[in-house]
């Protein structure tokens, strides 16, 4: 699984190690790399050691850094494949190199897995109050519960600092980034990347050299940051100071020793003022029959979770403060309608349309691993959205029939430099591995607007969401650009794949993407593969005729060309209600882009194409493919079958 070997003072591979240290160096294989497990273990041999170690990436160049430190290892970005060096000093260095050759014959103590997802279990649905739906869940079911409220303070008022506050400071930390790196879920190892942040490091240190605790300083500048985020004028970006306030609650929670909150063991439906990633991440579906937030919106990173693992949410909901602890409740996450406590009538009529739902859900599980055709026979492709190897082998476990998006600016987001070619085609060598060898459509890097990379900056803009994004942003990087097209065109070698590029306005720019995209392929010597474009723009649908012969494919994204042709944020209560993907006007759109690329697949990634109620209004449109949440493959194919 994993090589190493060490020599003192010798020439080993990778230059040459300083006066009296030894070089150990190791080829990783393990499906993660050095993430969270593997990097705590490693910090832990070295405990008690006087040696100092100095860990470098040797594939990408990156370090060295402390090897006593796991936020600095996890900078590292160390992926399966490449070589980890450590350079090692000190009258223990001998008996470091040693425990870190052992730790690495033993695979850092990881196990492989293959990566597939589990076959769909279905069971009974069950009446009256609880979980009432089959299994695979879909966050469509009908629930009823009792409440569990939980808050978001942390009482401090008995905090008494420390000698040395920095320290301790730095231990509470390490010991939060250990945690969040250890998630499977991507958006939650990305807050460990935002606790290494250098600005937020400095602001930190400030506040500690001028006299405040470790307490006071997390407090300030998480706060202080946060608000910064929350005061932006685009809602989406706004509701990233989720991530800072979740962060500052960790910190205090192990400044001060309060022990995490256990959530009851019965089924309930929890109740907090918003919900953040971590949160999220570690709610037990089995007993966590449902989430209400009484603030944020819809595109919060916990929400986002949360319902890619089935468990229903309703947000913003200002009445579910009122609520008490074990009163009952039932909600409708497709409806969005809630009831406290419901009377005897009331019950009866949500536990029957909870069965309909779940018998709708059983039916849909049991065939969602065929192929599916509309009543006169139409081959209508249903896939599943993916931003993370979990979603891969949700969908896949869901029945879908590949993936007709890959956002790639997700699946990288957490990396703390820009993914070579290699690197990127391994990882997504498994997202098609995960659907048993794709197909797959790999989105390029639609950076911009609510997505940022941290590895590539750009300039402030007044409407970032009417700047720089996408296509647009990939002009003035080109080789970036021209890179990720490498780690596509390797996969491509192995696995079916289409390529599609994201915000395309006008036919002179998908001809240069597209041109680009050629050289790439002739370059890395592989089989030609499907070239496509979005229709997130409202001009590009007004003009796709102009696009025929540049796009093997179309793939129409409902939530931005809806935004952007009702010119309305659907994340912002004031304006949510005309920022309707069925509008008659988006509807048009759609049809219109459909009448005037004849022959041309047209297929639908955005929410629209996941509402089993708008299912036969695509299809009866031209649209031939259909990629949504993980969850929801089942019932849109059922839709299908009906349509």
């Amino acid at each position: 699984m994993v090589t190493g070997d060490g020599a003192p003072d010798g020439a080993p591979p990778g230059g040459i190690p300083r006066d009296g240290a030894l070089v150990w160096e190791t080829t990783l294989t393990g499906a993660h790399g050095l993430h969270a497990r593997p990097a705590a273990a490693f910090v832990s041999a070295l405990r008690g050691l006087d040696a100092e170690v100095q860990v470098s990436n040797q594939s990408t160049g990156a370090g060295p850094v402390n090897g006593s430190s796991l936020s600095k290892l996890a900078t590292l970005g160390l992926r399966r494949g490449q070589v980890l060096r450590a350079l090692i000093s000190g009258s223990d260095a001998e008996m470091a190199r040693q425990a870190l050759q052992r730790l690495a014959d033993e695979n850092f103590g990881e196990v492989e897995t293959a990566v597939t997802g589990p076959a769909p279990v279905v069971a009974d649905a069950t009446g009256g109050p609880g979980l009432m739906s089959p299994l695979p869940r879909t966050g469509t079911q009908v629930v009823v519960g009792t409440v569990h409220i939980t808050g978001l303070d942390v009482d401090v008022s008995g905090y008494v600092p420390a000698d040395d506050e920095a320290a301790r400071l730095d231990d509470v930390t390490n010991a939060v980034m250990m945690q969040l790196f250890m998630s499977t879920d991507d958006v939650v190892r990305m807050q460990a990347t935002m606790l290494s942040d250098p600005e937020l490091g400095g602001q930190l240190n400030a506040a500690l050299d001028g006299g405040a605790s470790a307490v006071e300083a997390v407090d300030t500048v998480f706060t202080r940051v946060a608000d910064e985020l929350a005061a932006l004028p685009d809602s989406y970006q706004a509701e990233r100071a989720q991530d800072l306030r979740s962060l500052r609650r960790q910190l205090l929670a192990g400044l001060v020793g309060q022990p995490e909150a256990r959530a009851p063991e019965s089924e309930h439906i929890l109740v907090a003022p918003e919900l953040d990633a971590v949160t999220a991440a570690a709610l037990d579906p089995a007993t966590c029959v449902a989430v209400v937030t009484t603030t944020g919106g819809s595109t919060g990173h916990g929400v986002i979770i949360a319902t890619g693992r089935g468990i229903p949410v309703l947000t913003g909901r200002e009445e579910a403060a009122e609520w008490s602890e074990g009163e009952t409740v039932a909600l409708d996450p497709v409806s969005g309608e809630l009831w406290a406590s419901p009377d005897e009538q009331t019950l009866t009529m949500i536990t029957e349309r909870a069965r309909e739902r779940a018998t709708a859900d059983r039916e849909a599980a049991e065939r969602a691993h065929e192929r599916v055709h509309t009543a006169n026979g139409q081959l209508i492709m249903v896939e599943a959205n993916v931003g993370s190897l979990e979603d891969a082998e949700r969908g896949a476990a869901g029945g879908a029939d590949g993936s007709g998006l890959v956002r790639t600016e997700l699946l990288f987001g957490d990396w703390s430099h820009a993914p070579s070619a290699a690197e990127q085609a391994e990882v997504l060598g498994r997202v098609a591995a995960a659907f048993g060898g794709g197909p797959i459509t790999i989105r390029t890097w639609d950076v911009g607007g609510d997505k940022p990379l941290p590895y590539l900056p750009q300039e402030q803009e007044l409407n970032p969401f009417l700047g720089e994004r996408g296509l647009r942003t990939m002009r003035r990087v080109p080789e970036f650009f021209r890179e990720q097209l490498r780690g596509i065109a390797m996969v491509a070698r192995q696995y079916p794949v289409r390529v599609m590029f994201p915000m395309v306005t006008e036919p002179e720019e998908m001809g240069w993407a597209r041109s680009v995209a050629l050289e790439i392929i002739d370059e890395v010597g592989c089989e030609p593969f499907p070239i496509g474009m979005m229709v997130e723009v409202p001009a590009a649908a007004l003009r796709a005729g102009d696009f025929e012969g540049l796009t093997d494919f179309v793939s129409i994204g409902t939530n931005d060309l809806t935004q952007y042709t009702t010119a309305s944020d659907r994340t912002n209560g004031a304006v949510s209600h005309l920022a309707r993907s069925d509008s008659e006007a988006v509807l048009a759109l759609m049809r219109m882009t459909c009448e005037q690329l004849p022959g041309v697949p047209v297929a639908v990634c955005g929410d629209l194409a996941s509402r089993t109620d708008m299912t036969a209004t695509l299809v009866e449109m031209g649209v031939t493919e259909l990629s949504v949440r993980p969850p929801l493959v089942g019932l849109v194919k059922q839709a299908v079958r009906q349509s």
